[in-house]
């Protein structure tokens, strides 16, 4: 009985909407980075943010994670009043992100980079003991290190890696730890065409259940990768559509795409 409700549970947690923002506002004295800016994001669902720059998109990224404190409005994770909760609470729900600048420990190998991530959201994170190669997080490394296609490297030092990897650690940081929703924030910023091709692959093999919103620039990664968008403009929703909508409404091409895309 105990499996088939924990079974149930598991379900229950992987329907309905993960993220639900409704009147979100961020203000900065008088200017609203986000003004009033409500959508969905289904479980599951590969989401697009896109717009401008000066949009709010990093900003609304900045208030869904909690960075930044809402000036109004709520955000709910999973069903779940997030609104007031520090980082490491949301953290610890699932939430997970990157960033445009990379946040990563240069000194310690990919490995390592893994297994911090992984360990930081397991129980007993605080524990002194070494791990021992049976303990859930370095089972959990492997896994990711397979994943993102960095297993070869494992070993090398950060540091010494190319900007294409170092995203691609990025990424597999932000999957340690079962993630039930991730934001990813400019991933393919100053990847060369072929990094680009091996992100949209490893996003698009990512499992069924793993749903993310992405900010993108590369509007062809941000259209391939995604099921919904939603365009920003002046810290507003503009437009909200498939990818197809949004790639042939003539207002988005008129203010992002340029008048003869």
């Amino acid at each position: 009985m105990a499996s088939a409700s924990a079974g149930a549970k598991r379900f229950e947690l992987a329907t309905g909407n993960a993220l639900e923002l409704s009147g979100l506002t961020r203000a900065f004295g008088a200017l609203k980075a986000i003004d009033d800016v409500s959508f969905d994001v289904a479980a599951g669902e590969r989401h697009a943010v896109l717009g401008s720059n000066g949009a709010g998109k990093t900003t609304l990224f900045n208030v869904i994670t909690g960075d930044f404190p809402a000036t109004s409005g709520t955000v709910r994770f999973f069903g779940e009043d997030v609104t007031t909760l520090p980082p490491y609470e949301r953290i610890r729900r699932g939430l997970r992100r990157t960033y445009q600048i990379s946040l990563l420990f240069k000194e310690l190998s990919v490995r390592d980079n893994l297994f911090l991530s992984a360990r930081g959201v397991a129980n007993g994170r605080f524990s002194l003991m070494r791990a021992k190669a049976s303990e859930p997080s370095r089972i959990a490394t492997e896994e990711v290190l397979e994943r993102v296609r960095l297993s070869h490297i494992a070993n090398e030092l950060v540091g010494n890696l190319a900007h294409g990897q170092q995203r691609q650690l990025e990424i597999g940081m932000a999957l340690a730890g079962a993630p039930r929703l991730i934001l990813f924030d400019e991933p393919a910023a100053g990847l060369s065409p072929a990094e680009r091709r091996e992100l949209v692959a490893l996003l698009q093999s990512f499992p069924k259940h793993m749903g993310f919103v992405i900010i993108e620039h590369d509007l062809d990664i941000a259209l391939r990768v995604s099921e919904r968008v939603t365009i920003m403009h002046n810290g507003k929703l503009l437009k909200q559509g498939t990818p197809e909508q949004i790639e042939n409404d003539p207002q988005v091409q008129a203010i992002y795409m340029g008048e003869k895309h």
